[in-house]
């Protein structure tokens, strides 16, 4: 784990913190229980690296325009059973924290800004 603050936003840094990010939440007692039931509890799985590596994409697409994320983040959520306001509440307060583990301030508040967005429209588009 680096021991600096990110200044910038990078491929380097974004996949460090989507590697911040998910072991936390697998350690969540509200939002682990959904992961663990599509991916399980071993974050050094196939699975999990797969994950991890969409995610990465995902959040480059988001930051830096990169096109290496062809997915449609919002499909799967509709299938996970359970799934509540709540849940998505304590996703996005642990990944700003992750966030700050990762960021200055000035960076990190484009992750903040952009989660809150997605995380909002999310829950409005599964009724929540």
């Amino acid at each position: 784990m680096q021991t600096e603050l990110a200044n910038t936003i990078n491929d380097e840094n974004i996949e460090i913190l989507v590697r911040t990010f998910y072991p936390m939440v697998l350690d969540d007692a509200l939002v682990g229980p959904f992961f663990i039931e599509k991916l399980g509890d071993d974050i050094h799985s196939e699975a999990w690296e797969e994950h991890l590596v969409l995610l990465s994409q995902f959040w480059a697409f988001v930051a830096l325009g990169d096109d290496r994320y062809t997915g449609h983040p919002m499909a799967p959520h509709f299938e996970i059973a359970g799934i509540s306001r709540k849940a998505f509440e304590q996703w996005l307060k642990l990944f700003h924290e992750a966030v700050d583990k990762v960021y200055v301030p000035r960076s990190g508040a484009f992750f903040k800004e952009k989660s809150t967005d997605i995380a909002s429209n999310f829950m409005r588009n599964l009724s929540l």
